[in-house]
């Protein structure tokens, strides 16, 4: 059977219109939903893996559970389905390229302008990490960033599957990508927010830096030093780095989970501070609202605003008069307490003579 490609029908739905990327796990193309006349994105998975008949159920599951996310960081899941024998996912069609993409083009990111992109994917992932979900596999390529600077996270419910495959199948999968993934996955364990912590620190060091904290020419390499070296300081990359921000990627690259913040949410609280002062609202560089960014409901949570009265009424109903009365009482008893206190001081110690 020939390949499945451009111009082919998916369930006599989906038109696949053009091919834009390939992976080791899956091919994308551009297509368009004829039941609903708008744009997809559709990633058919490799037909070894649409062979299977465990992986099959656990990605069908996932795609479903990925499909309930719905947040402005994450790129929303249509559909899924198995069109002769190959698995493929429905999404969202982001305009734009994805984050490594950028880091190619660019070679690193200022502060001011990279910090606001890690905020919204922190945004992302942490809205998942609390609707249960663990990314398992964070790393730009997975990061999609559009023309006004909006980002996006993907492949929630593919990797997700992937990591449900025991380790002696599909290593090159379930390894992810080996640069990326934290040292309890290098370790064999299952992921967990942390992880995907880890994985976001990962990413900010190479933004930042414009280049990966760990480099080895196998996976083998890659693991033993995510488990056990600890990486170049970003100061030797960049000298006027936020001391502050260099320790926050410090500690998102510990070793030990507990060490980290737990999950993306608290990453992206502490990230806000930088990137913009401190007096004005977080934005991206295309000044994207920072509701659009990072929900404040979420991460700040802000007093209302109350109306204020002007002038002296103001004045006057501002004051506790409860408090003033109880004052004045107490005044009183003891104004009248003090010709009693007299007479027992002259009683016992009475005036010489």
């Amino acid at each position: 059977m020939p390949p499945i490609g451009e111009g082919h029908l998916l369930l006599n739905r989906y038109q696949l219109l053009e091919h834009f990327g390939s992976g080791g796990m899956a091919r994308v193309f551009r297509a368009r939903d004829q039941m609903l006349d708008r744009y997809v994105a559709i990633k058919i998975l490799r037909e070894d893996y649409s062979k299977d008949p465990d992986f099959e159920e656990q990605f069908r599951n996932e795609a479903r559970s990925a499909a309930n996310l719905s947040h402005p960081n994450i790129v929303t899941v249509y559909d899924f389905g198995n069109d002769n024998d190959q698995l493929f996912i429905v999404m969202e069609l982001i305009p734009g390229t994805d984050l490594k993409s950028l880091l190619r083009q660019r070679g690193r990111f200022t502060v001011e302008a990279g910090i606001p992109l890690m905020v919204q994917a922190c945004a992302g992932i942490g809205y998942a990490h609390r609707a249960g979900f663990v990314h398992c596999d964070v790393k730009p390529h997975n990061l999609l960033v559009t023309p006004d600077n909006r980002l996006k996270v993907t492949d929630f419910g593919i990797a997700r599957a992937m990591a449900g495959i025991s380790l002696g199948e599909h290593t090159n999968v379930v390894w992810g990508s080996p640069q990326y993934f934290s040292p309890e996955q290098a370790a064999g364990e299952s992921p967990t927010p942390a992880s995907d912590v880890y994985s976001l620190g990962v990413v900010l060091y190479e933004m930042l830096t414009g280049t990966l904290p760990f480099t080895g020419s196998t996976v083998e390499e890659l693991a033993r030093l995510h488990m056990e070296a600890h990486p170049i300081p970003p100061s030797e990359y960049i000298p006027d780095l936020p001391p502050a921000l260099e320790e926050i990627i410090l500690k998102v690259l510990s070793k030990e989970p507990s060490a980290r913040y737990r999950t993306a949410d608290q990453l992206g609280r502490v990230l806000l501070k930088f990137g913009t002062p401190r007096d004005e609202p977080v934005s991206t560089p295309m000044s994207t609202p920072v509701s659009e960014v990072a929900p404040a409901a979420i991460w700040e949570q802000q007093p209302e605003p109350q109306p204020a009265e002007s002038g002296a009424l103001s004045s006057l109903l501002n004051i506790d008069w409860w408090a003033v009365g109880l004052g004045l009482l107490a005044l009183i008893a003891v104004g009248g307490l003090f010709p009693f206190w007299m007479w027992v001081y002259f009683t016992y110690n009475p005036p010489l003579k």
